[in-house]
């Protein structure tokens, strides 16, 4: 796959921009174990060109590992493009930028951001446009959406064909609406007539927990790749194993349960030396408790990885989760 001055793998499997749980320490991870290119976490436009520090440490990554893009959420073109510049002007290193059209939080869909936007297909088209005018012509420029607002509007086509008509390089579809949010099941037929619509790339993206998943998701939908969330949470192997089965080649075997506590560990460290012991615990026992999936004693372990409150409270967690294996 060509994008701009990109070479990516056929068929890849992309890592999702996910708030507050694709930090730097999980990207890295993800890209280490096969994900074609990884995305921050969501940044205010709007807040970017108010200064605001924090947004600007959201996309930062000094040290990112393989493709790196970074994501921007806002509803208006000629904010988007002033952040754009602010964002170079401060020296952000990126491969990609990701236009966030698919977000169905509250707090952001209530300023016209995210999904909101696909109430209005014309304004994505001049997100779009704004976006790839401060990009020039280099930088792939990616949007992440949704297949519509409702079922009343369900506007996916109409807004992908305005995104591609702009300057968007590739589409991420989410396979449902924003009234649906995160259940029931997607619907695959949708992201096919939104990939049929369009002659840009487009990623399927929803409920991919297993590589059978994303090779029956490909089929049924034609599309050129996967994006993959909080399916591999816990479970950064889930890239190879997607990455092998879409070759052709035999599936790795599942991590041994050594290799899945040294991850985890490795994945807690790194959070803790880049946002302090402080800032980073609370966050670990989310990711923490995804590490424990299919153990022994999962119920109880998930208890206390609620309770991490210092880097050592890891390995009295590890102990307990081998003692419980025997």
């Amino acid at each position: 796959m060509k994008l701009r001055n990109l070479t990516l793998p056929d068929r890849p499997a992309v890592f999702a921009p996910m708030a507050g749980l694709s930090d730097g320490a999980c990207r890295h991870l993800m890209a280490d174990h096969g994900a074609a290119w990884t995305v921050s976490e969501m940044a205010s436009a709007k807040a970017i060109t108010f200064g605001d520090k924090k947004s600007l440490t959201l996309l930062r990554d000094a040290h990112p590992h393989g493709l790196y893009a970074v994501q921007l959420f806002g509803a208006e073109p000629e904010t988007l493009a002033a952040a754009i510049g602010i964002i170079r002007e401060k020296g952000i290193a990126f491969d990609l930028l990701d236009l966030n059209m698919g977000c169905p939080a509250p707090k952001i869909t209530s300023g016209g951001a995210g999904s909101k936007l696909l109430l209005d297909p014309a304004l994505c088209g001049r997100m779009v446009a704004a976006a790839r005018q401060a990009l020039g012509q280099d930088i792939p420029l990616t949007v992440k959406m949704r297949i519509g607002w409702d079922e009343d509007h369900r506007t996916g086509v109409e807004v992908a064909r305005q995104c591609e008509a702009n300057g968007a390089d590739l589409i991420a579809v989410h396979g449902r609406t924003r009234e649906q949010m995160y259940v029931p099941p997607i619907d695959a037929g949708a992201i096919g007539e939104i990939r049929a619509a369009v002659s840009v790339p487009v990623l399927a993206n929803g409920d991919i927990t297993t590589a059978a998943d994303a090779a029956q998701l490909l089929e049924q939908t034609g599309c050129a790749g996967v994006m993959i969330g909080r399916g591999a949470l816990g479970d950064p192997w889930l890239f190879e194993r997607v990455n092998a089965v879409l070759a052709g080649d035999p599936e790795p075997e599942p991590p041994t349960l050594n290799r899945r506590m040294a991850a985890m560990r490795a994945q807690i460290y790194e959070m803790c030396e880049e946002k302090g012991e402080w800032a980073a615990m609370p966050q670990a026992r989310s990711q923490a408790m995804h590490y424990m999936k299919g153990l022994k004693g999962a119920a109880s372990l998930r208890r206390y990885c609620s309770m991490l409150e210092h880097f050592p409270d890891v390995d009295r967690l590890i102990d307990a989760a081998y003692r419980l294996q025997q």
